[in-house]
Parts: structure tokens; C-alpha cells; sequence
């Protein structure tokens, strides 16, 4: 297996068939359908906000992405869901995608989502990716590593205790259960 830095073009539309495989049951109702969903994510993937695992035929098999002050993995903004939904359906889902909207820190490093393709789960794509996240992280100068994992993924929140994660508060977003599927969403922090 190998981790780089940045998501080759060539992966682009894998990328975001896979995050969309990944997030499709918590974003399905802001930015499904499904086809609209991955233009919208192949648009405005930044490579430069992503670290890749490939085997060793150069196949995608997993994600990790993160936040900074200059982007996210999967960002955009309202000119960008203009472009796929339209204005009337834009306004409303960049009203519906800053309920999910996570700040940066200066002492953290945030994890902006981590995915990997059905069949290399379990294989240690996840692990390999957490430990180039917190690698990245400390390039970067920062002190600790945060994600939020919601409560819909215990095998992902099992995974960040595995590998040293602790529990920093959980948050329930009540009614807007019915439009995200998870009913609360754990932050976790690692020191690096």
C-alpha cells in the first residue's frame, strides 16, 4: 500500500464516487439525488486537502481529508451548488450544509473525513490513513488531531479509540435527524 499527499486527477472521479458512498446516507437529503451529488463533489474536490492509500496497482482505495483555513477536502460554496441545483435549490442546501460546518483551530489539526472503497474495509486502509493524517498534522506544526465521527458509525469511532482518539464531548442535533440520519456526532482529539 501507498499513502501520498494529494489526490491524483486521475482519481478524481473515484474519489468522489467513494465519498459519496461513504457520506451519501447523512448528505443524500441535502445534496442528493445521487447523480447531482457526485457533479457537485467531483466539482469542488480539492486534491490538495486529501491523503490517498493506493495498492499496489495504483488503485484507490481509501481517504483521508482535512480542514484548513484555505479549504476543506469537499468545500464549495453557494456559486458552486448554483451551478448543479440551481438558485432556489442552492439557497436552501448551503442553509442545511452550515448546520454540519466545523471551524479550525490553531493548536488542532482538523480530519475532514475518512473513506474507504468497500473492499479493502478492514485490510488496515484506515489506520494507515489516520497515521498520515497525524504525520501530516505534526509536518504542519500542530499539537493534536480532531475529527467528529456521528453516531451512526461505530466501527469508525472504534477504529479512532483503536489508534489513540479520545472523547472530547458529543453533541445531538435533535430534529435534524430526520435530514442528516445520525441523531449526534462525537468530537475526538489525539495528540501527535
Amino acid at each position: 500500500m501507498k499513502i501520498t499527499v494529494g489526490i491524483p486527477q486521475k482519481d478524481r472521479e473515484e474519489a468522489a464516487a467513494l465519498y459519496w458512498n461513504a457520506f451519501g446516507e447523512k448528505l443524500g437529503f441535502t445534496l442528493g439525488p445521487k447523480y447531482q451529488a457526485l457533479m457537485f463533489v467531483r466539482s469542488v474536490l480539492r486534491p490538495d486537502h486529501g491523503i490517498c492509500a493506493h495498492d499496489d496497482d495504483g488503485k484507490l482505495l481509501g481517504i483521508a481529508g482535512f480542514k484548513t483555513t484555505h479549504g476543506s477536502l469537499v468545500g464549495g460554496d453557494f456559486k458552486d451548488l448554483r451551478k448543479i441545483y440551481g438558485w432556489t435549490s442552492a439557497a436552501i442546501r448551503i442553509s442545511l450544509l452550515g448546520l454540519l460546518e466545523r471551524d479550525v483551530e490553531n493548536e488542532r489539526f482538523l480530519m475532514d473525513g475518512l473513506f474507504v472503497a468497500p473492499e479493502a474495509r478492514g485490510s488496515g486502509v484506515g489506520t494507515a490513513l489516520l497515521d498520515a493524517i497525524i504525520d501530516e498534522a505534526k509536518r504542519r506544526g500542530y499539537t493534536q488531531v480532531r475529527l467528529d465521527v456521528v453516531d451512526t458509525n461505530p466501527r469508525a469511532k472504534a477504529l479512532y479509540r483503536h489508534v489513540g482518539f479520545k472523547e472530547l464531548k458529543t453533541v445531538k442535533i435533535g430534529l435534524l435527524k430526520h435530514i442528516f440520519g445520525f441523531s449526534a456526532s462525537t468530537t475526538m482529539v489525539r495528540d501527535v
